[in-house]
């Protein structure tokens, strides 16, 4: 069985009622997924408070896996062939199990 929890809203983190969501998912590895490099987005910000979160919990993840693309000084490739690929590349981890 696989199943997508998306995260909406990130402030105020909603601890609790993420939280009772991951609980189902007790083998569940737990991926956060952004299309800006890893230096932009909401990567910085959820790490912690999702890993919070698991410690609380009785289940096999205990920190969230980043995929994204790699930290850059730009949030683009400059190059649509580039672009394309790395997002090949993102959705294609982003949905398989590590």
């Amino acid at each position: 069985m696989s199943a997508i929890v998306r995260l909406e809203q990130i402030y105020p983190f909603p601890s609790n009622t993420l939280g009772a969501e991951l609980n189902r998912y007790a083998n569940a590895e737990v991926v956060w997924c952004q299309e800006e490099p890893e230096n932009m987005g909401a990567w910085s910000f959820v790490d912690r408070p999702i890993e919070s979160v698991l410690s609380n919990l009785t289940v096999k993840a205990r920190r969230p896996r980043f995929v994204g693309r790699r930290a850059a000084a730009s949030p683009a490739t400059g190059l649509n062939k580039r672009h394309q690929q790395e997002q090949a590349e993102l959705v294609g981890a982003a949905l398989s199990i590590a």
